[in-house]
């Protein structure tokens, strides 16, 4: 990645770390990575844990920053939180959400979307390989 869409990303996760704590959410961790992926925030609202994937997009020619989430990024995102889950909390049974921070334009209008998609219930850490 290059510099200049990295300092957007870092300034997109900026403001939308703002954002939510003045709706009450309370800062986890920032960048969390492991193998599975990365998780650009996690904050706690009440007593759930909330994942959020930050989107930025300069404008709305592929969909903008909410539809750029698609169904692979999804399932990063659900196994770096089940990781997270078994390795820091370690407490399955802890109530999350994935929410998205959608960032549109130079303006940085925003759309927060809770309860973007499920935890899911399939394997989370099985094989993607096909076999043969």
């Amino acid at each position: 990645m290059s510099y200049l869409p990295k300092r957007r990303g870092d300034r997109a996760e900026t403001v939308a770390l703002k954002f939510l704590q003045t709706h009450g959410l309370h800062p986890v961790a920032r960048n969390y990575r492991c193998r599975w992926g990365e998780i650009d925030l996690i904050m706690r609202d009440s007593g759930t844990l909330v994942f959020i994937e930050v989107r930025y997009r300069s404008g709305q020619q592929f969909g903008g920053a909410a539809m750029s989430i698609a169904p692979q990024k999804q399932l990063r995102l659900r196994r770096s939180a089940q990781y997270y889950l078994c390795t820091v909390v370690r407490d399955m049974q802890t109530i999350c959400r994935f929410d998205v921070v959608a960032l549109d334009s130079r303006h940085m209008d925003i759309d927060w979307i809770k309860d973007a998609f499920s935890p899911g219930c399939e394997a989370l850490f099985h094989n993607d390989r096909k076999t043969r």
